[in-house]
């Protein structure tokens, strides 16, 4: 079932992420997600979400999670976050990439190369019978050596029955501290990772999180399964 709902939402994630252009909106962006996922069968998991309103997050440049999608039109440059989830026999999947928009700097591109590392390199860490503290150390390891600040107030999560469930995974910390993954456990990891320093500040719509100091932040999110020797990616 899990594997079902991940299939739909990573099938999503790219048929967004390919429209992502300059000149189109995040609510066109936000509106083709929705007919997607209801189109295969299942409903937007973050809609409705604590009064979240929309079914993807649109993040832009140094808008690090929870941006929220509407008549802002993307320019060629810019990096979007697009974060989805899908709810699908009664289990969520919860997945994010980062695309660029048209031509992009090469200091964005790196960034965003980066932040797909320390997220392969955190999939590297998890397996059964590690621990929370191994992951988020494999995360700010690979960002931190490569020049970036992981974003330490956002964190992975658990994700099944509840869209965001036990344990908080944080993307830093020490190797061999927190609770120890199970067998079968099912999680979202997701290194946020700024340009520039880690602060953060919410914006005046109460949802938007960015930068404090406006550098680039990019996203990037699985939904695994824990298994004896690693994991296996969901969605």
């Amino acid at each position: 079932m899990l594997r079902h709902g991940g299939a739909i939402l990573r099938a999503c994630l790219e048929h967004v992420g390919a429209m992502a252009a300059p000149g189109i909106t995040t609510g066109q962006l936000d509106a083709a997600a929705e007919t997607f996922i209801r189109d295969h069968g299942a409903q937007p998991a973050f809609k409705g979400y604590q009064g979240f309103p929309a079914t993807i997050c649109a993040s832009v440049n140094e808008q690090c999670v929870h941006g929220i999608p509407g008549h802002r039109v993307l320019l060629e440059g810019e990096i979007l976050s697009i974060d989805c989830g899908v709810w699908l026999h009664e289990f969520y999947t919860d997945a994010c990439i980062t695309v660029p928009i048209g031509r992009v700097s090469a200091e964005a591109m790196a960034l965003m190369d980066a932040t797909q590392g320390a997220l392969a390199a955190a999939l590297a860490a998890l397996k059964a019978g590690a621990r929370v503290g191994d992951v988020s150390h494999a995360i700010q390891q690979y960002a931190e050596k490569r020049g970036y600040s992981p974003v330490r107030s956002l964190t992975g999560h658990g994700v099944g029955r509840q869209l965001h469930d036990v344990p908080d995974i944080p993307n830093a910390g020490t190797a061999g501290t927190g609770a120890v993954f199970p067998m079968h456990t099912v999680v979202a990891i997701e290194p946020i990772i700024a340009a520039g320093d880690s602060a953060v500040m919410q914006e005046a719509d109460g949802w938007t999180i960015r930068t404090r100091d406006c550098s680039l932040c990019a996203h990037f999110e699985h939904t695994v399964v824990v298994e004896k020797g690693g994991c296996t990616v969901l969605a």
